[in-house]
């Protein structure tokens, strides 16, 4: 019989389940509803997807890192990208390893 969790997760102790909401990131291929196993021991790296908490607020985006700034890009025209300021308490809370979408 085939174990799920020892193929999506990588450290038990870090890893964490949260439903997607909102629309920001279905050119990724998540949709509200969607849950996201999310790891907090992988280091946040340019173009990983994230759950960051910035100004006390959770999000769902794609850390991009260009020359020292920080973005949180948006996989949706819709929406737009956020540069990330000094004067802004931002948090990377985990990167998304895992997208379990019902069909």
């Amino acid at each position: 019989m085939l174990d799920i969790s020892e193929h999506l997760i990588r450290h038990p102790s870090s890893t964490f389940f949260m439903y997607a909401d909102g629309y920001s990131m279905i050119g990724a291929g998540i949709q509200p509803g969607d849950l996201l196993i999310v790891d907090r021991a992988i280091e946040a790296k340019s173009n990983k997807i994230i759950i960051a908490i910035v100004d006390n607020e959770l999000t769902l985006k794609r850390l991009r890192i260009e020359d020292g700034q920080y973005w949180l890009v948006p996989e949706n025209e819709e929406f737009e990208p956020i540069r990330i300021h000094e004067e802004m308490d931002f948090i990377v809370w985990g990167v998304v390893t895992f997208v379990i979408h019902q069909l």
